[in-house]
């Protein structure tokens, strides 16, 4: 039995190194695809597609995942990423790329989400924390050599070769699925909440369009659309969530207070340390060259691989997840706080490369702690809603953060030189603070396990 746990455990750690390098690979080969496919606008779409479906679909396919059981949703998971994959590497225009991009989202995101769900289901507390390590090496791996990757790929056999090389990796990942994972639960009658999906997919919609397109982003027209219509379509979904007898997050998930603040420090987080990815560039860059700028962005990569390998083998120790949360809003609203005096001052090595390394290991930490939170705590019935909440609030915050913060900048200093910068990351400080204040207390190990 423990070899077979293995060997599923595989299956899902190449699912989801599949779906996280899945965006990264694309990133550096746009260049390639735009020459390749005469596509001198566009190619926005071709990442914001693929992240659109990403960040939406994940809710459902955790809700999927309660009603019908890992193992199906898994299966269909990686039968559209591969069959999305073929069409990327076949696509004949830009338009077709794009439509491509967006299925396969919806693939990534039933990979992820099923993994984690999975993971929760598959072993207990002490089991998760030392497999922990090997998770986070995945996303390490993928956040490393993905731009690598794909700059090799389409400077060597060609960008196409960046989706055909998922194709033979999806075998393994579905058989070893198939064979390990749990089937359908006993008993699920509910249906699925086609209406709350579709509130959903438009709420998440205009967030990620605010937050990956910055024409609509800094628009007088299209911002306070958008605003408004993520507002509005988040107000009926929850309302239709309170209301229907089988709804797509359950409020049972928020009647645990732990979880319902674990839900709320992930979004926050996840507006502070994602939303401010694209900025800390140029603070680094405002000092040096550009081979500079990429050794000072390696400090921010060394400060998550040290926390992620470390963190398996502490946790043992000390396995109070919400401590560990606590820990990672602390040390990335120090990070961002020096970030944010460094830009003042014109960008210091000496101020960024620290700044730098905690938001990594913030990063690190609270994606770590906060997974194995709800793998642990959730029941076993709402598992998959529980993760897929957790996921759809990290990634929906920093879509959310990046325009609000770039917003911010160009409303305060008109613009995003260092004043602008300073003003992105004092922000973004303020927002993980009260990810800190907000955060769910200290509670005894007996008090974060598994519910039958």
């Amino acid at each position: 039995m423990h070899a077979s746990r293995n060997l599923v455990y595989a299956g899902l750690l190449l699912g989801m190194a599949m779906a996280q390098l899945d965006g990264l690979v694309v990133t550096a080969a746009l260049p390639s695809i735009g020459a390749d496919l005469h596509a001198r606008t566009g190619l926005v779409a071709v990442t914001a597609a693929g992240l659109l479906t990403l960040t939406v679909a994940t809710p459902l396919h955790g809700r999927l995942g309660d009603l019908y059981g890992r193992r199906l949703t898994f299966a269909c998971s990686v039968l559209v990423f591969a069959a999305a994959s073929a069409w990327c590497a076949a696509a004949p225009d830009i338009g077709s790329l794009v439509a491509a991009r967006a299925l396969q989202g919806l693939g990534g995101s039933g990979l992820i989400v099923t993994a984690m769900s999975a993971l929760g289901e598959l072993f207990e507390r002490d089991e998760l924390l030392r497999r922990q390590g090997w998770q986070t090496a995945v996303f390490a791996a993928a956040t490393l050599g993905g731009p690598p990757l794909g700059g090799l790929l389409a400077a060597g056999p060609g960008w196409r070769w960046i989706f055909l090389v998922n194709l033979p990796l999806c075998v393994p990942a579905l058989l070893l699925g198939l064979r390990g994972l749990p089937a359908k639960p006993r008993g699920a009658k509910e249906k699925f909440d086609v209406p709350g999906s579709a509130l959903l997919a438009v709420a998440g919609s205009a967030v990620v369009a605010l937050g990956t397109v910055d024409a609509l982003a800094r628009s007088p027209l299209w911002t306070p659309l958008l605003a408004g219509t993520a507002a509005v379509a988040g107000f009926l979904f929850v309302r239709r969530q309170r209301r229907t007898p089988s709804p797509l997050i359950s409020p049972k998930v928020f009647a645990d207070a732990v979880l319902a603040r674990a839900v709320v420090v992930n979004g926050l987080a996840g507006a502070a340390l994602y939303g401010t990815f694209t900025y800390v560039a140029l603070v680094a860059a405002a000092s040096t060259d550009a081979a500079g700028t990429g050794l000072l962005l390696v400090a921010m990569t060394a400060g998550q691989l040290a926390l992620s390998a470390s963190f398996a083998a502490l946790a043992r120790r000390h396995p109070d997840m919400t401590a560990w949360g606590r820990l990672g809003c602390a040390l990335g609203t120090a990070g961002l706080a020096a970030i944010a005096v460094a830009a003042a001052l014109g960008g210091p090595p000496w101020l960024l490369a620290p700044g730098l390394f905690a938001i990594g290991a913030a990063f690190a930490v609270c994606t770590s702690a906060y997974t194995v939170l709800g793998q642990t705590r959730a029941k076993r019935d709402l598992m998959g809603v529980t993760l897929g909440s957790l996921t759809f609030a990290r990634q929906a915050g920093g879509l959310a953060g990046a325009a609000v913060f770039g917003w911010l900048a160009l409303a305060a200093t008109g613009g995003l030189a260092a004043p602008g910068l300073t003003v992105v990351f004092a922000a973004a400080a303020a927002v993980l603070l009260v990810a800190w204040v907000t955060a769910p207390g200290v509670t005894s190990s007996d008090a974060v396990s598994s519910s039958p």
